[in-house]
């Protein structure tokens, strides 16, 4: 475990993570499981499965990925964002595009986000790719929201734990669906679209 507030964290984190390590990481919601995004090609380090055998997850159920910045997104897809969500970035939107080739053959969708959280966003930079992000609990479960339940429910299942204090009563990202020229609201969450 070490606290955020050190100055080295967001490296260390980085550091583990493009080591395929799975990490806990603050955000701007809830706690997340992370780990490299496998659609970064050069990242092949089984980090999807490895976060869904700890939550117990079912396997069609895809993670969030995050972004270092809004710009970011246009490397893994074509489809122009809304400046009405566009607006809302960084920050705790969450939107669902296709992915472009040579990251998807099949119009597979990704969901991205780019978190208000700067410290995340540098890591996540450090890493140089998008990193997974999916609440820390098991599946069916409420989501953990202190750092003591998280180090005793996972310490022994996950590589690194970041500690940026008990994130009592946040809610999660808002999901958004962008299709068709417009989008439609999937899970409403701490922003209001």
């Amino acid at each position: 475990m070490i606290c955020n507030k050190n100055e080295e964290s967001a490296r260390i984190a980085a550091d583990f993570l493009k080591c395929g390590k799975i990490c806990v990481l603050p955000t701007d919601t809830v706690y997340g499981f992370s780990g490299i995004a496998e659609n970064s090609l050069q990242a092949k380090f089984g980090t999807d499965a490895k976060i869904r055998k700890i939550k117990g997850r079912e396997e069609k159920k895809p993670f969030i990925q995050l972004v270092s910045s809004p710009d970011e997104i246009s490397k893994y897809s074509d489809f122009k964002i809304p400046e009405q969500l566009a607006q809302k970035w960084p920050g705790a939107l969450t939107v669902i595009v296709p992915l472009k080739f040579p990251f998807s053959e099949k119009n597979a969708t990704v969901a991205f986000r780019c978190p208000g959280d700067l410290w995340l966003r540098n890591v996540i930079a450090e890493c140089g790719f998008p990193i997974y992000s999916t609440s820390v609990n098991r599946s069916g479960s409420p989501v953990l929201d202190s750092v003591c339940e998280i180090e005793k429910e996972f310490s022994n299942e996950v590589d690194l734990i970041v500690d940026d204090g008990d994130k009592k009563g946040s809610l999660p990202s808002t999901i958004v669906l962008l299709k068709n020229g417009g989008w439609k609201v999937l899970r409403q969450g701490s922003v209001i679209v």
